[in-house]
């Protein structure tokens, strides 16, 4: 897990531009998602996404990537995702993203970030 400095913490907690929801079973936060919308350009970014390792594979990703486009309503959302992460990257491409470039030594550590993207027609 990368640190985010504080400031980009506080604004994904606070900021009334960026749509937060969350996965609960039995009262306990399972997931997580945040995503930004930047209104100048019409372009959303899903900032943070996470599971717990016990709920992988349970289809909440998917439902909470899917609550966070609709709410957020764009013609494009983009996010960033490890190299590495290759079960991130499936699940991205299966909910119709695509890369677009790549951030170099963009994490702590000096690994890559891929930029995906995913475009929606009639929003």
């Amino acid at each position: 897990m990368d640190a985010w400095p504080i400031w980009d913490v506080l604004g994904i907690l606070s900021l009334p531009s960026v749509i937060r929801l969350k996965a609960v079973i039995n009262g306990k936060m399972v997931g997580f998602v945040a995503g930004e919308i930047r209104k100048h350009d019409g372009t959303g970014w899903i900032a943070t996404l996470a599971v717990t390792s016990n709920e992988r594979h349970s289809g909440i990703a998917t439902a909470l990537i899917s609550s966070c486009e609709m709410q957020m309503n764009v013609k494009k959302i983009k996010l960033a995702v490890r190299r590495s992460n290759d079960a991130a990257i499936c699940l991205y491409f299966k909910l119709g993203y695509h890369q677009t470039s790549v951030w170099e030594k963009y994490y702590i550590g000096g690994e890559d970030a891929l930029i995906l993207e995913k475009n929606f027609e009639g929003v």
